[in-house]
């Protein structure tokens, strides 16, 4: 739903088949992986050592001798076999999927809007004419009342005008060209550099042929988008972030120099100007031309400060945009990983999380899912931006939720193998019911002594 509110402006109103709408679609699911696939292990884990607890089957599986890492260990086998087919997804097919919808995005927002006449409307979508029809019949191709204005000789004004009682359109057997049948009509035309500059005419029956060729989707070609941050494999990145950052030391580079060579000249101007100074004559001549100008060397000064400084915030600004295109290369090289390891996490969360609640189905195993889920989805992707505006480093930004959701992990896990009663919930159900029984008794005994 998300998607279609996005780009329903794109889609809207260009005659599209439904399967370039599906292909959309499905491409655009690609991007769906990383915030599903984690939330489902969560979820799924939860759900299974819940309802474990909820039926006693966990209470008889320990009773067996087997430890909660031995209950553990078949589903952990199948989350790293997930793991790692989650990483070969973004490493691979993800990719693949960014490519392929970029590409169809961009010739679905490039192709004209569809072939619709409207009554009593001028049309201008074919290139070179404007078309108004009174009003169609009921199958929509039989046409009433038409004007045409004929601009494919680009004179200016409306040098060609053609207007017909009735007619009818059809489509070419290759859908590349409209016809339009016309009966019963006029074309009015003005002849340049004749001796009658107007020509009218008459007649029964004439068929116009418009090109639709304009109207159809053209493929562009992928290489295009391919060098694309988003677009590139695990080898692929590493070979990008190399080449960005010999760049960008090729600039700075070149700007140091620039900057070494004006500084080293100003030094040098410094020295002549001490040397000049021993000389009476010249100082007398140096004071005489200051005050005759002074304003306008302190003009000209700040007039080179102001450029230098120009100059100096372009550069900067050249060379943060550069770090800042190695930041997005970095934080994709590390999504290859991150999402592997956050359904590992998220599982040693929600196995110990279920046997903890004891609570299976998709009740509350579904609140504390979507909790932590929350959690860890807002963490990610509030230090993600973060690391793309440079405050702090790629892999700090793309780790921290990680490194803060694994102690959580490991004290859950830790607390289910020991039985530990400390997040056991019925313990604290039943010490709240205890304290409610227990105030009962005391305000009705309370009550009983001021009767009495």
């Amino acid at each position: 739903m998300q998607f279609l509110w996005k780009y329903i402006d794109e889609l809207v109103g260009k005659g599209l088949e439904w399967y370039l709408v599906a292909e959309l679609l499905f491409y655009a699911s690609a991007n769906l992986v990383p915030m599903a696939l984690p939330l489902a292990i969560l979820l799924a884990s939860i759900m299974t050592f819940g309802s474990f607890g909820e039926h006693y089957e966990l209470v008889a599986m320990k009773s067996s001798g087997m430890g909660l890492f031995r209950i553990m260990f078949p589903l952990l086998i199948v989350t790293l076999l997930t793991s790692m087919s989650a990483f070969m997804f973004t490493n691979y097919v993800w990719p693949k999927a960014n490519l392929e919808f970029a590409t169809l995005l961009y010739d679905i927002r490039h192709k004209k809007p569809a072939f619709d006449i409207t009554d009593g409307i001028y049309y201008s979508g074919i290139e070179g004419y404007v078309i108004r029809i009174g009003k169609k019949d009921e199958d929509g191709r039989g046409l009433n009342d038409i004007l045409i204005y004929d601009h494919t000789k680009d004179e200016g004004g409306n040098p060609h005008v053609i207007r017909a009682e009735k007619g009818r359109m059809e489509m070419s057997a290759d859908e590349r060209y409209l016809l339009f049948e016309l009966e019963n009509g006029t074309s009015y035309e003005e002849v340049q550099g004749e001796d009658k500059p107007h020509m009218l005419s008459e007649f029964d029956s004439e068929i116009l042929r418009f090109d639709l060729s304009g109207f159809q989707m053209e493929r562009t070609d992928k290489e295009i988008f391919k060098d694309n941050y988003q677009m590139l494999t695990l080898g692929q990145l590493d070979l990008a972030i190399d080449t960005h950052r010999i760049r960008r030391a090729e600039k700075k580079l070149t700007l140091d120099t620039k900057m070494f060579n004006r500084t080293f000249k100003l030094q040098h101007l410094d020295s002549i100007n001490q040397k000049y100074v021993t000389d009476s004559t010249t100082i007398a001549a140096f004071q005489e031309f200051d005050s005759k100008n002074e304003l306008a060397f302190l003009e000209s000064a700040i007039s080179n400060l102001r450029q230098s400084k120009t100059n100096l915030a372009a550069k900067k600004e050249l060379m943060d945009g550069s770090k800042r295109n190695i930041n997005r290369h970095l934080i994709e090289w590390h999504r290859k990983f991150t999402l592997s390891i956050a359904c590992i996490i998220l599982f040693f969360i929600g196995a110990p999380l279920g046997a903890i609640i004891r609570k299976g189905g998709l009740g509350l195993p579904v609140v504390i899912s979507v909790l932590f889920f929350l959690a860890y989805h807002i963490t990610s992707i509030t230090f993600e931006k973060l690391a793309k505006q440079g405050e702090m480093e790629p892999v700090k930004g793309m780790w921290i939720a990680s490194l803060i959701l694994m102690p959580i992990g490991l004290y859950l896990t830790y607390q289910a193998s020991t039985d530990s009663k400390v997040l056991d919930m019925e313990t604290y159900s039943k010490a709240l019911e205890r304290f409610i029984r227990i105030f009962n008794k005391n305000y009705r005994n309370s009550e009983t002594e001021v009767h009495k």
